[in-house]
């Protein structure tokens, strides 16, 4: 199948994009030039797909915080279950297992944890004989039971004073089990299968192997996976700008709150004076926020819930800010400051993010007149215009969206040239209209990856990724793809940014792209269809 697009309309195209590419520019960049940006993904804030490797060590490491786990009782042959989903007494009593038998994990050691419901209670018990209860809105020592595994998925469950839970006839969850239990078919054991273990962050790493190890992972980690080098390449394949996403820790460097670890500070100085080397300059960007703004791996969340919205949370989010405006204003390698990355539609509502992003461009604009504020659209059910109506700031105001077909269901039977026509017909238009509209400029998230899959989504932060949901595209296709995304970006008045650098997988980032020739910046490159 092949895309017929007519020479006036791919004309028409090409002369918007021309006009585009003259009429803005970005200021501190070379003249008539915008942001051709990278994003220094996985470095500074860990995203576990980038680099795996770094978790391999940790003890227990499919138990780590934010495991969603279930226990079946192999005497009942029962599930245990927060009924209501928390507030009450816990029962054995469920045939199969759903939310109220999911319960979150909190690791306290390799073999210590606490187990929150999908109503955010805890599993409490004040001492034997205690029935377990979900009613404990936080969790201490009475939340904190010990898990004991043999080799075939069959756990014992203990309180801290050393009591068994036991599965009792009447249906409850009680420590009182007589003795040590064996692992035959006794009340005392349970089945504990694992759901969900997707969170791999910050967060994870720093509990998963403590304080010792950690650092001593992520020193070598944060001292070698980016380095000077990687900023003469970028240089040296015209890319002007990186994007280095930081967590809320690096304010409180080098001895950030357990159990985040120390040493972002001395790293993004670094980056600054390798990017000043190289005439690169520094987007900061605050992608985790105190509490997660969005319940991700890369917002440093510990079990997948949003605790951002909290007064106490914005306000240390707005210290942040300062910090870093303070420190890097005055740096000549600083082109703007990202005051939040990928909040969420569902938990951020607007009447708290756009007064911390109004606070935030006001302090930006305390130390600094020029630099550029970047807000991010929120992820999931939200319109990109609700910021341009919400009159955060007047001067060097930027918007970042965040385009991946990857993570969409929309996308999923598409052919490699739908997906293609895609870009060009919503895409575009959409970049578009946003330049044409009163307010702050566009910049656009992008991110290549050749895994039988193309993306671009309404995430908004500025930031791509060449890849797709394709399972029968050949590498031309997959080329043509990543050109595409390229000529259409390269309208937004800000300009793009690539979703990550690098990874130790070898592909999907621009590294890997660039040395297969499945991207060329060329501005003056062929176009993709005549």
């Amino acid at each position: 199948m092949e895309l017929v697009i007519s020479k006036w309309v791919f004309a028409f195209s090409l002369f918007s994009w021309l006009i585009f590419s003259v009429a803005f520019s970005v200021e501190g960049l070379d003249e008539d030039s915008k942001v051709r940006g990278v994003n220094l993904g996985g470095w500074l804030v860990l995203e576990g797909w980038i680099k795996p490797s770094l978790f391999e060590g940790i003890p227990n490491p499919d138990m780590l915080d934010g495991t969603q786990v279930t226990f079946k009782s192999v005497k009942l042959q029962k599930y245990v279950c927060a009924e209501n989903g928390g507030g009450s007494d816990i029962s054995v009593n469920r045939d199969a297992a759903s939310s109220w038998e999911t319960f979150t994990l909190w690791r306290v050691s390799e073999s210590e944890f606490q187990f929150r419901t999908v109503q955010g209670q805890f599993l409490s018990c004040y001492g034997n004989g205690c029935v377990v209860s979900a009613t404990a809105k936080s969790a201490s020592s009475t939340e904190t039971f010990q898990i004991e595994r043999n080799n075939d998925d069959r756990v014992h469950i203990k309180t801290k004073s050393g009591a068994y839970l036991q599965a009792t006839i009447d249906n409850q969850l009680v420590a009182d089990y007589p003795g040590n239990p064996g692992w035959d078919d006794n009340a005392s054991t349970f089945e504990m299968s694992i759901v969900a273990n997707n969170l791999h962050g910050d967060y994870q790493l720093g509990n998963g192997y403590g304080h010792n190890k950690a650092k001593e992972v992520l020193e070598r980690h944060r001292s070698t996976f980016i380095d000077a080098g990687d900023f003469e390449f970028l240089h040296r394949n015209e890319i002007n700008t990186v994007r280095i996403p930081v967590g809320w820790w690096i304010a409180y460097d080098p001895n950030p709150p357990a159990p985040f670890i120390g040493g972002t500070l001395k790293a993004l100085d670094n980056a600054f004076s390798w990017a000043h080397a190289y005439k690169i300059k520094c987007i900061i960007d605050l992608h985790a926020a105190p509490g997660s703004q969005n319940g991700m791996e890369h917002s440093a969340s510990r079990d997948g819930t949003v605790g951002w919205t909290t007064s106490e949370s914005v306000l240390q989010s707005l210290h942040v800010i300062d910090f870093l405006a303070s420190r890097y204003a005055n740096h000549p390698a600083l082109l703007g400051i990202e005051l939040l990355n990928e909040p969420s539609a569902a938990s951020v509502p607007l009447d708290i993010l756009v007064p911390y992003y109004k606070h935030g461009y006001e302090i930006v604009r305390k130390h600094s007149p020029s630099a550029y504020v970047i807000v991010c659209q929120r992820i999931g059910n939200a319109n990109p215009i609700e910021l341009y109506q919400a009159d955060i700031g007047s001067h060097n105001l930027v918007v970042d969206l965040h385009y991946y077909n990857l993570f969409d269901p929309f996308f999923v039977n598409l052919s490699p040239i739908e997906n293609i026509r895609f870009i060009y017909e919503s895409r575009e238009s959409q970049i578009h209209a946003l330049n044409d509209a009163k307010g702050p400029l566009v910049f656009i998230g992008v991110s290549p990856r050749f895994s039988d899959v193309i993306s671009l989504s309404d995430f908004d932060s500025g930031e791509w990724v060449n890849e797709w949901n394709v399972t029968n595209g050949t590498q031309a296709e997959y080329q043509d793809f990543g050109r595409t995304q390229l000529e259409v970006y390269d309208v937004a008045s800000f300009g793009w940014s690539y979703w990550t650098l690098k990874n130790d997988r070898q592909h999907w980032d621009f590294e890997w792209n660039i040395k297969n020739n499945y991207l060329q910046l060329s501005k003056h490159s062929e176009p993709i269809f005549n």
